[in-house]
């Protein structure tokens, strides 16, 4: 029980940073996808939505290429921070992220989209400066669609395993999430745990799910 416990409150540590990240850059760029036009811009929509079809494993590998020692990214935190993040907590909240950044972007851009542009217009005719047009104007009227797929990537983190098991491991206690844990448990043949670690992941992403899904039918009759 104790290392259930323990698995989930890593796992709820490592969603929770990597939704509030996937949150601040999932709203940028779904505020740029919904309102920018520039050349390139269906490309970078497929690139942010990439992780969302390719598999966890394949994405766990690109981080190991970019954030691990030899890595460019990985390599100058090294030598300029000591920072590493392979086989550590960060590196999990890094695997989660990606994978659940394109349920952040997805639902960021489709309630920008559902925003009245002339709301946006008239705020700018009254001498509100872009950064208040979208704080006091587009967030405001977008927060249900933010804030439901935000809960969806919440619960994809806490679910997520290939990735991050390619770049964190399995370490009890630094890095062994719920989701790794399960299959620690079942290759142990501790089925107990195991039944004990899938009913507490289950429960937590249903209840998840369910927040979710209350939010886009009021977004829905908001709208009409």
């Amino acid at each position: 029980m104790d290392a259930a416990l323990i698995a989930l409150g890593l796992s709820l540590k490592v969603a929770l940073w990597a939704t509030l990240i996937d949150l601040v850059l999932g709203v940028g760029f779904g505020y740029l996808l919904a309102r920018g036009r520039f050349p390139g811009r269906d490309v970078l929509d497929a690139l942010l939505t990439l992780p969302m079809v390719m598999p966890p494993t394949v994405l766990g590998y690109y981080l190991l290429v970019l954030i691990g020692r030899n890595g460019p990214i990985g390599h100058w935190l090294q030598q300029h921070f000591g920072i590493n993040l392979i086989f550590t907590w960060q590196g999990a909240v890094i695997a989660a992220a990606v994978v659940a950044f394109p349920l952040v972007l997805k639902g960021a851009r489709s309630a920008f989209e559902a925003v009245d542009v002339q709301l946006e217009q008239a705020a700018r005719v009254l001498g509100v400066p872009p950064l208040g047009v979208f704080l006091r104007v587009s967030l405001p009227l977008a927060w249900r669609g933010v804030l439901a797929g935000t809960l969806l990537a919440f619960a994809r983190s806490m679910g997520e395993f290939g990735a991050t098991l390619m770049v964190a491991g399995s370490i009890p206690g630094k890095t062994q999430t719920l989701s790794i844990a399960v299959y620690e448990a079942v290759q142990a043949g501790q089925d107990d745990t195991a039944n004990l670690l899938v009913i507490i992941t289950s429960l937590t992403c249903v209840i998840v799910l369910v927040a979710a899904n209350r939010l886009v039918p009021n977004r829905a009759q908001g709208a009409s």
